[in-house]
């Protein structure tokens, strides 16, 4: 009779187990929409962040100054994403009415423009630090919440001074501008540098970045 081969006190007779996989978090659904009244014009963004369970967590809304259309619908987008990244989602879906925005980002469409193309470059960048991002074009009827939070934001401004994307004259030097350098705490998340402390410069002051990272990663 042949010799049974020995087995491996501990060991299965049919190999190792496989390792268990972790499954995959349920993605976080956000609805985002940006409008603007002239396009060029003054421009807001809406976004409704709903869980894995489809219970509404979080609406955002904001007046962005005059810009188009697509510009909002990128800023809509990585405010959506900022707040996913700061609340620790990591998988998301976002939905837009935007077909430009979509396939920009699917990399169905170039980019030409020369104001959306540093804000699709930091839209990407952002977009890779997830476990899971897929980004869907939806019907204006199927985003209307969205719609309506950014017109909520245009309507709380009407009435009110706008802000020009580009200064027409100098800013007049600000207390902040005497003070001389400062060092301003910030934190460095997905590409983009966000300062802790509010600066108190004026929209459109170049300043120069010294880094020095206090914490390792």
């Amino acid at each position: 009779m042949p010799r049974r081969p020995s087995i491996a006190r501990g060991k299965s007779l049919f190999g190792d187990a496989a390792p268990e996989t972790k499954p995959a978090a349920a993605a976080f659904r956000i609805n985002i929409d940006g409008g603007s009244r002239g396009n060029p014009g003054p421009a807001a963004y809406g976004v409704v962040i709903r869980d894995a369970r489809g219970e509404i967590v979080a609406k955002l809304k904001k007046y962005i100054g005059r810009f188009t259309n697509n510009v909002a619908e990128y800023y809509g987008l990585i405010a959506a994403m900022d707040y996913a990244q700061s609340h620790g989602v990591r998988a998301i879906r976002i939905e837009s009415d935007s077909e430009l925005l979509v396939k920009q980002m699917r990399g169905q469409y170039r980019v030409k423009s020369a104001d959306l193309q540093p804000l699709f470059e930091r839209a990407k960048k952002m977009s890779q630090a997830f476990d899971s991002f897929r980004i869907e074009h939806v019907f204006r009827e199927q985003n209307r919440e969205a719609d309506a939070l950014a017109n909520e934001a245009l309507d709380e401004t009407e009435g009110k001074p706008t802000k020009p994307a580009v200064p027409e004259a100098a800013p007049k030097p600000s207390p902040a501008d005497k003070a001389g350098p400062r060092r301003i705490p910030a934190r460095f998340r997905g590409g983009v540098l966000y300062l802790l402390e509010d600066v108190g410069l004026p929209d459109g002051t170049v300043v120069e970045v010294s880094i020095f990272p206090l914490q390792k990663p």
